[in-house]
């Protein structure tokens, strides 16, 4: 059975009804960059624990008082949600503005209040601890404020992109790339 669009001697011929990839619609929420492995892999790692705690609490269940078993069934949830959640952290662009997504918070900004993103060379924290090295961090701009006063959107040792820096730099010009399209300033 012969398949023409995987072979290399036919080329993937596009017709005008297909749907428009998901990065052309300017006005959805997109990250311009794709998670860093150490990201993916606590997030795999999280995942793999909640498999274990959701196998015990079916054990539980079968054994055991099924009130103890929503318990464990919970927590398996809470380690789950979490995953996700470290999935989904990261800076993400659209034609309404730029948004932070931290663990726990969601900051967004729109265009009209940013003035500049830029790259600078200055002490950031190792995969978010209180620990600093000297590294590169996308500052944000905002109107009225100055640059040290929000956290860096992007760091050369952040979980995205710690020992990736030519990934950093091509996330980086791609937020600057939005920002000098759709900002003001």
């Amino acid at each position: 059975m012969p398949l023409p669009f995987l072979t290399a001697d036919r080329v993937f011929e596009a017709t005008d009804d297909d749907a428009p990839l998901p990065f052309e619609n300017r006005d959805r929420w997109r990250r311009p960059y794709r998670p860093g492995p150490w990201r993916v892999g606590v997030a795999a790692i999280l995942l793999l624990l909640a498999s274990y705690v959701l196998f015990a609490a079916v054990i539980i269940a079968l054994t055991d008082s099924p009130t103890e078993a929503a318990v464990v069934l919970g927590i398996a949830l809470l380690v789950i949600v979490g995953a996700l959640r470290l999935l989904r952290m990261g800076v993400w662009v659209s034609a309404r503005g730029v948004r932070r997504v931290g663990f726990l918070f969601t900051r967004t900004v729109s265009w009209e209040q940013v003035v500049a993103v830029r790259t600078a060379q200055q002490p950031v924290r190792w995969l978010g601890l209180p620990r600093t090295v000297q590294g590169q961090a996308l500052t944000l701009v905002r109107q009225g404020r100055g640059p040290e006063d929000l956290p860096p959107l992007l760091t050369t040792h952040n979980a995205d992109f710690l020992a990736r820096g030519q990934a950093f730099d091509r996330a980086a010009d791609a937020v600057e790339a939005w920002a000098a399209e759709h900002a003001r300033g």
